[in-house]
């Protein structure tokens, strides 16, 4: 993580310690604590008014973070073509540098992050537990292989215990760092669609995947569509939108 290490605030699985330099420590696995403008750049004030006051993370992505970010998200239980399509898309934005930002789940979060890192793109787990936690268990791996080599975020910190709730928190998180989400399959009353209604309050891009929009079962695309979201049939097609891939202007933390 590029980042001056002077003044950042580090803990450890079940350690902590304030103002220290970042040492490495074989076995540990260093959390570093950000406020939002430290990992984002400046926010505004509608930004601002739900972002975390803190933010954990573990990895080795430069800080602030590059862009541009796409989100992926949706079911846990998907259809084979949802699986599929997750995985293409994060295939071929990871092909042409964007960051596949996710949130650690099974189905089509895991289907993102693995193809990512397959074509070696870069990823970001937004996790709903703190960082020394992992939901679901089958993911331990994956969490490791991001938490080592790409980054993982929290807004809850070690010992933080797990429940509902939170996974609607790293939702609309999940919306504030991406510089645009997508949702590839949905049901009605999947935890994915917090995150589309927050990127629609915040004014980024929400894309809702071409396979799911005229299903006559769900409400929800046409609803997201009247309030801006966009049907995507071409991942490609949202390359044109997207912010620059150039640093934002690194703040001191």
């Amino acid at each position: 993580m590029e980042t001056d290490p002077s003044t950042l605030r580090i803990e450890y699985f079940g350690e902590a310690s304030d103002e220290v330099r970042v040492t490495e420590t074989p076995g540990r696995q260093e959390i570093f604590t950000l406020t939002p403008e430290e990992l984002l750049g400046p926010l505004n004030d509608v930004e601002r008014k739900f972002a975390p006051q803190e933010i954990f993370a573990a990895g080795s992505m430069e800080i602030p973070l590059p862009k541009p970010r796409v989100a992926i998200v949706g079911s846990r239980k998907p259809s084979q073509r949802g699986y599929d399509a997750a995985a293409e898309i994060a295939r071929t934005l990871s092909g042409k540098g964007v960051v596949i930002v996710s949130g650690l789940a099974s189905g089509l979060d895991t289907a993102a992050h693995r193809a990512a890192i397959e074509v070696k793109g870069r990823a970001i787990a937004v996790l709903g537990t703190a960082l020394n936690s992992v939901y679901p268990r089958e993911n331990s791996q994956l969490q490791k292989e991001i938490t080592t080599n790409h980054l993982a975020i929290s807004q809850f910190p070690v010992g933080h215990p797990t429940r509902q709730a939170n996974f609607v928190m790293r939702s609309r998180t999940m919306a504030l760092i991406s510089n645009a989400s997508m949702i590839v399959e949905a049901g009605e009353t999947n935890g994915s669609l917090h995150q589309g209604w927050e990127a629609l309050r915040l004014g980024r891009l929400l894309f809702v995947w071409k396979s799911i929009v005229n299903l006559s079962s769900l409400a929800w695309p046409e609803q997201m569509i009247r309030y801006g979201a966009l049907e995507l049939d071409d991942p490609r097609r949202v390359l044109d939108l997207l912010p620059s891939p150039q640093r934002i202007v690194k703040i001191s933390v």
